[in-house]
C-alpha cells in the first residue's frame, strides 16, 4: 500500500511540474499577443489529472492536510524569526592593587569659540 501511494505523489509531483512548464508556455503564448487555447486546454486537463490522483492518494490513506484558500490567506505571514547571536563577553584582565583605585579622569579646559578678526 505504502509503495502504491509513494508511485501516486511521485506522478502528482511529475504532473506539477509539467503543468507549470505548460503554464510558462501559455504565458509566453499570451505575451507573444498568439493564440493559447491548446497550452490553455492542456493545462485544464492535467489538473483534472491531478485532481484525480489526489482523489485516488486521499482515498487510499493519504494523510495530507491541504489548507483551503481563505485558510491560507488567513494565516498569519510574518517573517521567520531570526536567531539571536549570542555574544561572547570579553574577558576582564586581572585587577591590581593599584588599578582598582579609582582615579578621577583629568579636568579638561572648555574652549570658547570666538568670531575671528580680519
Amino acid at each position: 500500500m505504502d509503495n502504491r501511494l509513494n508511485k501516486i505523489r511521485k506522478d502528482m509531483n511529475l504532473l506539477r511540474e509539467e503543468m507549470r512548464r505548460a503554464e510558462a508556455d501559455m504565458h509566453d503564448q499570451i505575451a507573444r499577443d498568439q493564440d493559447s487555447t491548446a497550452a490553455a486546454v492542456r493545462v485544464l486537463e492535467m489538473r483534472m489529472q491531478l485532481a484525480a490522483r489526489v482523489a485516488e492518494w486521499t482515498a487510499m490513506g493519504g494523510l495530507a492536510i491541504l489548507p483551503t484558500v481563505e485558510q491560507r490567506l488567513k494565516e498569519k505571514r510574518e517573517p521567520l524569526p531570526r536567531p539571536r547571536l549570542f555574544v561572547v563577553p570579553a574577558r576582564k584582565a586581572p585587577v591590581s592593587v593599584k588599578a582598582s583605585r579609582k582615579v578621577p579622569p583629568p579636568k579638561t579646559k572648555k574652549r570658547r569659540l570666538a568670531a575671528r578678526a580680519l
